[in-house]
């Protein structure tokens, strides 16, 4: 079953094969954006000219031009080696030239990487982390080849910008454990899949599991509770209970409210949602720990087919994940102007 990783693990594997291979490649990052960009700061691309690109700078406008110049540069043999920063729409003459959607404007870091043993260990340790879901930070001279990094870092996306080096943020990749197979599980897990988390379905009822089969999706026959202790308990995981029933969502509920997961929610209506908050006040979770849940989960948008449901339910985790990314790039903002976090 092929394991779903996150754009930026699949932009920096596929550099560092292309590196072990003895190729050089392009690896470029958004660093600052302006008005409505297409893509966060932190978005990151790589090219090479035989094997294409991996990765996404914009809605396509950027990467042409960019791929354009870059393919230009690795066949010149004094190709600038030196990471630069390079700005796009800027002008008004570069806003018409690269028509960046609603006049969006950004800065991206472009590095030429060759196949040194220092790159190629660099990269490996960067995966690394990304395997043992380890936050780091990647920092890169701006007047020399030099690059580091650093496990040390209390925050977990974004880009720190100084007047000589750029540092960028990575954190865990997203995952989401859905609680019984069903058809609204299907979809979410069809739709969570596309979106670079990584999901994994609980069932114990063998009945349920029956027919279930989805591509890219771990499943796992077994109680849940012991599951969201050991698997689904960092800030970077999302517990949906869709089970609908309380034999197979309570237990795993009260186990992911005293966890630091970013999104915990529940299938069923109103008055269900009220009856499974009573049983958890029960089962000795506090009001503070109950006010997490999402129940009934996701936006009301009046409808009960599965594919919209699961859409509705998508939309708020996608949400409450851009809540967090923001916290943290917030954190990362106070970082680079040298504020205290708050």
């Amino acid at each position: 079953m092929p394991v779903v990783t996150s754009t930026e693990n699949r932009v920096i594997d596929a550099l560092s094969k292309w590196l072990k291979q003895g190729e050089s490649a392009w690896l470029c990052t958004i660093v600052k954006t302006w008005g409505s960009s297409p893509r966060p700061a932190g978005s990151v691309l790589a090219f090479h000219p035989e094997y294409g690109i991996v990765g996404s700078l914009s809605g396509g406008c950027i990467e042409e031009a960019l791929i354009r110049k870059l393919s230009s540069a690795s066949h010149d043999s004094g190709a600038i080696n030196t990471p630069f920063l390079y700005d796009y729409a800027i002008s008004a003459d570069d806003q018409v030239r690269y028509s960046l959607p609603c006049g969006g404007q950004l800065t991206i870091l472009v590095e030429h990487l060759t196949a040194s043993t220092e790159a190629i260990e660099h990269f490996t340790i960067i995966l690394d982390a990304f395997d043992n879901r380890q936050r780091i930070g990647r920092e890169v001279s701006l007047t020399s080849k030099q690059m580091s990094v650093s496990s040390l870092v209390t925050v977990a996306s974004g880009v720190s910008v100084s007047a000589d080096s750029v540092t960028m943020f990575f954190g865990p990749q997203f995952k989401m454990l859905l609680l019984g197979a069903g058809e609204v599980s299907y979809y979410v897990a069809q739709i969570a899949t596309t979106v670079d988390f990584a999901v994994t379905l609980c069932e114990p009822r063998e009945t349920f599991l029956q027919g279930f089969q989805q591509e890219r999706v771990e499943v796992i026959q077994c109680l849940p509770d012991d599951l969201v202790r050991a698997r689904f308990s960092d800030p970077y995981c999302a517990v949906l209970a869709l089970a609908h029933d309380p034999r197979v969502d309570d237990m795993a509920l009260m186990e992911a409210l005293k966890t630091e997961a970013f999104y915990i929610g529940a299938m069923g209506s109103l008055r269900t949602s009220k009856d499974r908050r009573e049983r958890l006040a029960q089962l000795d979770c506090s009001a503070t720990e109950i006010e997490q849940l999402h129940g009934p989960i996701g936006f009301d948008i009046g409808s009960k087919k599965p594919a919209e449901i699961a859409i509705s339910i998508m939309a708020q985790v996608l949400a409450e994940r851009l809540a967090l990314l923001n916290r943290l790039a917030g954190q990362c903002h106070a970082k680079s102007l040298g504020h205290p976090h708050q």
